[in-house]
């Protein structure tokens, strides 16, 4: 077997460049040491060398001072800064360096990290989705109000990992809806983006591998007993509004499973997703699945879903990752 040299591009927990009045999950999908480690093992588990070669702005930097180490391709899991196209600093750099990636493209992170984009991509290729409109002021959410059915959700057009989500991005009224838009165009330079309640149970399914890709096990996530929101979203940290209650309201039933399976499977390529990705999805009032995103960068830190899926497989994280990375390795063509 020849031994490969991979490199990780990163962005780790406590290094954003915070600005004054940022808001306080500016970070919230940077990575913690733990997924570093985690990656490299998984590597070296390979038979490969991991290299670590910092944040996308380390990168660059290495490129230009002619200093980046000889690699047989990267692993890239950096969420860059701010504005919709920051998932794609680290591909495009590396695609300017000739080293191939592991993941998806850097068109892929882009489109999938705006969800406006991304929900009218999968919705041409058949999935469902709920109904969406994006605002950028609160002068439109108040022209709106008049014409759109609550309850509605508010949250950023181009935000993952539960950025900008609150307890109050649930909104039943006008007056709600006005002071959500403005609090997310101010707090998060972008548009807002306003889209049904869906009041049922949420979903996340693991998509890893091509031609063809497959699904993992589903898996439910709670939700805050009061609202309806993902436990995830209204009790991180500093920005929790209070103690929520976690409830897991869903009957995964062989047939639901098999169906989210399928849609995820879709939109995964409907998206041109490579080698991982997580969708999620949430019931409407009469149960029926609709796609709420895509994640083609997955956190892979140990007691997030790849961990889960591991504990629920009987087998260590590390061998699950090593599998995903090998798949991605093939379609390299460098296994």
């Amino acid at each position: 077997m020849t031994r490969r040299r991979i490199g990780l591009v990163y962005d780790l927990l406590g290094s954003f460049p915070a600005r004054p009045g940022d808001p306080l999950d500016v970070d919230a999908e940077y990575e913690p040491e733990a997924t570093l480690a985690l990656l490299e093992a998984a590597i070296r588990a390979l038979g490969h060398e991991p290299v670590r070669l910092g944040a996308p702005a380390d990168l660059l930097a290495r490129i230009g001072k002619g200093q980046l180490p000889a690699l047989d391709c990267a692993l890239n899991i950096a969420e860059g800064t701010r504005g919709r196209d920051r998932e794609a600093w680290a591909p495009v750099l590396l695609q300017l360096a000739g080293i191939p990636a592991l993941g998806s493209d850097a068109l892929t992170l882009s489109a999938t990290l705006d969800k406006a984009w991304a929900t009218r991509l999968v919705a041409a290729a058949g999935v469902p989705v709920p109904f969406q409109v994006v605002m950028r002021s609160a002068a439109a959410a108040q022209s709106a109000a008049a014409s759109v059915r609550f309850p509605l959700f508010v949250k950023p057009r181009w935000e993952g990992s539960a950025k900008g989500i609150r307890v109050s991005s649930k909104v039943a009224d006008p007056a709600a809806l006005v002071r959500e838009v403005a609090r997310i165009v101010r707090d998060y330079d972008q548009p807002a983006l306003v889209e049904a309640f869906l009041p049922g149970a949420e979903y996340t399914v693991t998509v890893v591998g091509n031609a063809p890709p497959r699904a993992l096990p589903v898996l439910q996530r709670a939700l805050d007993a009061d609202t309806g929101i993902g436990i995830h979203a209204v009790e991180r940290g500093l920005r929790s509004e209070r103690v929520a209650a976690a409830v897991t309201p869903g009957e995964l039933s062989a047939e639901l499973e098999a169906e989210l399976s399928e849609l995820a499977l879709r939109s995964f390529e409907a998206l041109e997703c490579l080698d991982f990705a997580r969708a999620d999805f949430k019931l409407d009032a009469t149960g029926r699945p609709l796609f709420l995103e895509m994640n083609p960068l997955p956190t892979f830190a140990p007691d997030a879903s790849f961990g889960i899926l591991a504990e629920l497989a009987g087998r260590p994280v590390q061998a699950l990752v090593a599998e995903v990375l090998a798949a991605g390795l093939e379609r390299l063509e460098l296994a």
